[in-house]
């Protein structure tokens, strides 16, 4: 049976917000073709490390200097370990160009990152996208929180967020599932806060875990989260959300989806008669062929980098310089998340509490800076993410008899510590570029990313603020050893690319409309990191997601119209 090469829709990006359009566009009933440059990966079937134990890893799933040696960028990152290096792109199979450095951190299978996340989800308010406009940046938003609300309650709903209802305006509520409990640490912690400071809030992390699965819930195959905190591996139970093990097998069960792995998507083609696209140029990942695919409408949700890529790659006589780029934009105002500043104390007392298990979810404190008004030397600000433990202290020193009496003998802990990572907002700049390199070009003979974005003096404002203002805040709620650092690292290790091919209301300056699509090319759609205006300091994914369904939602609404 010879393969169909003509659909209602094609999604381009098998991950995080690629998952969600084809879910909803086969909802829908659009006949869709979702297409994923990497390998399947199945849910339950392709996790071959979740259930082993410690000490079946070779190196007790530390990453070895060799491995290490041959992936300078990919092995800085959090995730990238012997459990999970499967689940990464190496560094010398996947080459791009950093004019200035630049950590890539990607995962090129179906789900994307969506394996690997950190799984922290909180919306945005309308402080953030009335921000470019107010503080004078970027361009303003097409969109307003308004908009996005009900998509941000449709994705959460579905996906399961567990999280508590806090008020905050600056950090609005949504559809959450029950919290992990404080820790009495944490809640003293968050009484301190609240008497000593009107404006910031200590609050428990919002993050995409079931603790308490819905119907919608059992009817996508999953259970309760079982806080193994190995998430990266994968999850036998669905106990977090990733493409893999809900969005995905949700698109097939309607009938409607076409999954198509190893397809390096080249291009997006364009037809000058007609004034659209008219369908993507694929390049079989494994063989090379090349394949024209055809459909009505095109979502591009390949990762903020390489959306930005296809785009800049799909050349025609009506767009030489890369499909919709008139103006010149395409590829400009990359932005990303300043990570750099950190913190750590100790929490005098509690030495005869201590707490049992694990919880994927951290504590956070939303920004507080430059909230309702423009007041500090920096524009924007920064947000916190807090994590409050007591290690268990052990004594390896000794052999045989006494070794072992050593570690299985009486506990004893150190004291409470908690640590602090700055979230920061950074500002767009139109230096702050993606370009395809004139003459190098990947073995599928697609021009490699020349990825030009650094810091800049905004951000190191706000990283010294950063330091001064979390040492006296510590200060303030009795935490003593207080160290303060800047991991000075590139930016991209925050693995949060944003922009590129941004939203607005002129297509003078922007790329996109209001509801993704291109100004000048609107049955092709971006809704992935790519289409970021501006990048507030939330953990972007759940805006993705949200973004993403309302976008699809429109497209699909605007395709049956003329279909009848």
């Amino acid at each position: 049976m010879s393969e169909i090469k003509k659909y209602d829709a094609i999604v381009i990006g098998a991950g995080m917000s690629g998952s969600w359009a084809a879910k909803e566009l086969c909802e829908k009933g659009l006949k869709t073709l979702l297409l994923e440059r990497g390998r399947d990966v199945v849910h339950l079937k392709d996790y071959p490390t979740t259930n082993m134990f410690p000490w079946e890893f070779e190196h007790r799933g530390q990453v070895n200097q060799d491995v290490k040696t041959e992936n300078p960028v990919v092995s800085k990152c959090y995730a990238f370990r012997e459990d999970t290096t499967h689940f990464f792109v190496k560094d010398k199979e996947h080459p791009y160009i950093q004019d200035k450095p630049f950590d890539w951190i990607r995962g090129y299978q179906v789900g994307g990152k969506s394996i690997m996340w950190a799984r922290q989800t909180q919306r945005w308010s309308d402080y953030d996208f009335e921000g470019p406009k107010r503080d004078g940046f970027a361009v303003d938003w097409p969109i307003r929180y308004k908009d996005i609300a009900p998509w941000y309650s449709h994705v959460e709903k579905f996906v399961g967020i567990c999280g508590n209802k806090d008020g905050i305006d600056s950090l609005p509520d949504g559809e959450f599932l029950p919290p992990y409990d404080f820790s009495c640490v944490e809640e003293h912690l968050s009484k301190k806060v609240k008497e000593k400071y009107k404006d910031r809030y200590f609050i428990k992390g919002r993050c995409a875990h079931l603790t308490q699965p819905q119907p919608i819930h059992i009817q996508q195959g999953r259970v309760q989260c079982q806080s193994r905190t190995i998430c990266e591996r994968g999850c036998p139970f669905g106990g977090y959300f990733s493409a893999n093990a809900v969005t995905i097998p949700w698109a097939k069960r309607t009938g409607n989806l076409t999954l198509r792995p190893h397809s390096v998507v080249h291009s997006i083609l364009y037809d000058d008669n007609l004034k659209k696209a008219t369908g993507v140029k694929v390049i079989d990942e494994q063989t090379n062929e090349e394949i024209t695919y055809e459909a009505a409408i095109i979502f591009v949700n390949a990762g903020a980098i390489n959306t930005n890529i296809i785009l800049l790659n799909s050349n025609s006589e009506r767009f030489p310089n890369g499909l919709g780029n008139d103006n010149g934009l395409l590829g400009k105002y990359f932005a990303f998340h300043n990570y750099r500043a950190r913190a750590s104390a100790m929490v005098p007392g509690f030495e005869d509490v201590m707490y049992e298990g694990r919880k994927p979810q951290s504590c956070h404190m939303p920004r507080f800076k430059n909230v309702k008004a423009h007041t500090e030397k920096f524009k924007r600000g920064y947000a916190l993410d807090i994590h409050v433990n007591r290690y268990l202290q052990r004594d390896n020193s000794g052999f045989g008899e006494e070794l072992v009496q050593s570690l299985t003998g009486e506990k004893k802990y150190g004291s409470w510590g908690i640590s602090a990572q700055m979230m920061g907002e950074t500002i767009p700049k139109e230096s702050n570029t993606i370009t395809l390199d004139p003459t190098q070009k990947d073995k599928w003979g697609i021009p490699l990313a020349k990825i030009n974005v650094d810091y800049d003096e905004n951000d190191e404002l706000m990283v010294e603020d950063f330091k001064n203002e979390v040492t006296t805040m510590l200060t303030n709620l009795g935490c003593t050893e207080i160290k303060i650092s800047d991991s000075k690292q590139a930016p991209g290790l925050d693995i949060h690319e944003m922009g590129g091919v941004r939203m607005g209301k002129d297509a003078k300056t922007s790329l996109l409309n209001e509801w993704h699509q291109m100004h000048l090319c609107n049955n092709v759609y971006v809704s992935d990191g790519a289409c970021m205006t501006s990048t507030s300091t939330q953990n972007p994914s759940l805006t993705y997601m949200a973004l993403t369904a309302r976008a699809a939602n429109h497209a699909a609404e605007e395709y049956l119209k003329v279909k009848g």
